[in-house]
């Protein structure tokens, strides 16, 4: 008959134990590892039409940076852009991330302010607004972008834009 030391037994249960406490915190720290090499993404931009919406990360800057005026002018020429159709008589509503409302954001169209530039996170625009030749639209698609700013009311400093097509859906 073999002895065993009072309490041997348990003694297994608790190496055991704190061997799968080690691993579970070497799995957490191998995860934070993995996603501190990681990019933090640029915030989103969300535009919603009745029960379709879309969302894109900024289409340049995003990060805080300003943009050149060079940067600027080639981001609204990119063609690469997600669409969405819109109603003339439904209201579009946008949306920014908090940390872009913070610092200022208004809506261009065709690349021209379409409104102020606030410090909310939701605006909404009547549809028609966007296929109003009154506005500066042309045809059955307006190229609209938001805008953030640097969060001086002022300033005219750019530090992201959030590019989508709006297509008209008679």
């Amino acid at each position: 008959m073999t002895t065993m030391p009072r309490g041997g037994a348990a003694d297994v249960h608790g190496v055991v134990r704190r061997r799968r406490a080690v691993a579970a915190a070497g799995a957490v720290c191998a995860g934070l590892l993995v996603l501190s090499a990681c990019d933090k993404p640029t915030p989103l931009s969300t535009i919603t039409v009745g029960q379709s919406s879309v969302s894109e990360e900024a289409t340049c800057g995003g990060e805080g940076k300003t943009l050149t005026t060079e940067a600027l002018t080639a981001c609204l020429k990119d063609t690469d852009i997600k669409s969405i159709k819109v109603d003339p008589d439904e209201t579009v509503r946008f949306g920014v991330d908090p940390d872009v409302a913070k610092k200022r954001w208004t809506i261009l169209m065709n690349g021209q302010p379409l409104v102020e530039d606030s410090d909310k996170t939701y605006r909404t625009i009547p549809g028609s607004v966007f296929f109003n030749a009154q506005y500066g639209a042309q045809g059955d698609s307006t190229l609209v972008s938001i805008k953030a700013g640097d969060g001086k009311k002022e300033s005219q400093a750019v530090t992201g834009l959030w590019s989508f097509k709006l297509k008209k859906d008679d």
